[in-house]
């Protein structure tokens, strides 16, 4: 499986990465997404060390930069015939401010959705050559609201709102792109919304203030925390599985749970037709790329 990881050199995108490169005789082929050049070679090299995978690459995008997500697109379509997979995980985390990108968005909202939004939609081509059945794995939790009338939060903007309200979105739009493909013909791809069942101990903790910190290292000491590893572990069959198996999955918001995969409820909001036509098309207005974005 070519398997494509946003935020692959870090947290949760790492530890798939990880454990997807080193299974299965490392038959996997693994590209990461990542901001920086520096991180993504030291990654790389990390990774074929540990796996002896030497199917391990890198693009380079800043998904706070539009610009940065169109050349990402290009580059990924010039060097691959096809994708298997796709895991939409990179996202910003705690901040102490609203910090705006230069594409003029509130950038939780810009990095954690509305760039991978595009990604996406201008990749579906390659996971349609998928020769076992293209899938998008979204990193979600069931939490959050859309805020229509201010959608940047240039008027009320906290870190946890932003995270919330990009995680909704995510489930949006994953939802209509299940409904979408279930009405073409032929169309084999799955969708897929996936809860971590417990929190996963990340280079987040270096960034949010001291008391945090420390709060979460003693719930890490009682067991509240699990490894990018474990992680990897958890979620590496999502993206092996067999098509039929992942079909079945696509369109739900599911989490794992004593090794097997249960799914979750998903709220009424997200599951409106309207409202998800209603994101999509202010999702495609602010890409403002109508070249590039697949209708």
């Amino acid at each position: 499986m070519k398997i494509l990881i946003t935020g692959a050199t870090n947290g949760m995108g790492k530890g798939v990465a990880k454990v997807l490169a080193g299974i299965d005789n490392q038959a996997h082929e693994i590209i990461m997404l990542g901001r920086s050049k520096a991180r993504c070679e030291a990654v790389t090299q990390e990774l074929i060390h540990a796996t002896s995978n030497q199917n391990i690459s890198f693009v380079v995008c800043d998904l706070a930069r539009l610009s940065d997500v169109r050349q990402a697109i290009t580059e990924i379509q010039d060097k691959h015939a096809f994708l298997d997979g796709i895991f939409i995980n990179a996202g910003l985390g705690y901040a102490a401010k609203r910090i705006e990108t230069e594409d003029g968005m509130d950038a939780h909202f810009q990095v954690n959705y509305l760039s991978q939004f595009l990604l996406i939609l201008n990749l579906l081509d390659l996971l349609e050559k998928s020769q076992d059945g293209g899938r998008v794995i979204f990193n979600v939790t069931k939490r959050g609201q859309i805020f229509w009338d201010d959608l940047q939060m240039q008027r009320k903007w906290g870190y946890e709102r932003g995270i919330h309200q990009a995680m909704v979105a995510k489930r949006m739009f994953l939802a209509r792109l299940h409904a979408l493909h279930r009405e073409k013909e032929n169309s084999k791809l799955s969708f897929i919304g996936f809860q971590i069942p417990k929190t996963v101990w990340t280079n987040q903790i270096n960034i949010i203030p001291g008391y945090m910190r420390t709060i979460a290292s003693i719930a890490k000491f009682f067991g509240a925390f699990i490894s990018i590893e474990k992680c990897g572990e958890i979620m590496a069959p999502l993206f092996i599985e067999s098509q039929d198996e992942s079909l079945q999955k696509s369109g739900k918001l599911i989490t794992a749970k004593k090794n097997e995969f249960i799914d979750m409820e998903e709220a009424a909001a997200v599951l409106n037709p309207e409202w998800q036509a209603k994101l999509w098309e202010l999702s495609l207005a602010l890409c403002g790329d109508k070249g590039l974005v697949r209708n």
